[in-house]
């Protein structure tokens, strides 16, 4: 008989422990987070008009954001990378201490959407801004401006407007000497500056 209660006492503590995970696992008591199940890539079939065959209803899928820590990589390997920005994504460990997602444009117009990255301190006192292009192969910079605290906008002719502050040497970061509204276009190979007002 004791021999039969050693052999049984760990069974139904097992049987006790599966029957508690079980409950768990099927939403009894256990809370699992993880990402959301993406949408369907494809777009959802409509029937054709006048005929029994169902025809793909054209839609533009929807930009896929760029990884910031491929667009660190890239812009550190570019020769053309100001001392001071290279200093701040070296030192930066951290990509959303340094480097966060702007505005999804198409200044291109090749119909894929550029992504606007902004470079910033530590403190988010942005001071430059990179055009990049999301492609198969990774991010890729197309163009950049130093400039401070900008806003980033594409206007309807598909212009890139760019919005900064104005700082005199003793200017607080809250309060800037005056604004900067440029215009720029893409001309087939370079961003081009078309017009630049100061207020």
């Amino acid at each position: 008989m004791a021999l039969w209660r050693r052999a049984a006492v760990p069974a139904v503590a097992a049987v006790v422990a599966l029957t508690g995970l079980a409950a768990c696992a099927n939403g009894g008591g256990l809370r699992v987070e993880g990402p959301e199940t993406p949408p369907p890539s494809t777009a959802a079939p409509t029937p054709a008009l006048g005929l029994n065959s169902v025809s793909p209803r054209p839609e533009r899928t929807a930009p896929v954001a760029v990884d910031l820590a491929k667009v660190r990589v890239r812009l550190l390997a570019d020769r053309h990378l100001s001392r001071y920005a290279r200093t701040v994504l070296s030192n930066c460990t951290v990509i959303s201490r340094c480097l966060s997602r702007g505005k999804t444009v198409d200044v291109l117009h090749s119909g894929t959407p550029q992504q606007i990255v902004l470079i910033h301190t530590l403190e988010k006192f942005v001071f430059g801004i990179f055009l990049i292009a999301v492609e198969p192969s990774g991010p890729r910079p197309i163009w950049s401006l130093n400039v401070e605290q900008p806003t980033v906008n594409a206007s309807p002719q598909g212009d890139l407007v760019v919005e900064s502050k104005i700082f005199a040497i003793d200017d607080p970061v809250c309060c800037p000497s005056g604004r900067r509204v440029e215009v720029y276009r893409w001309d087939g190979r370079q961003m081009i500056k078309v017009s630049s007002t100061d207020q």
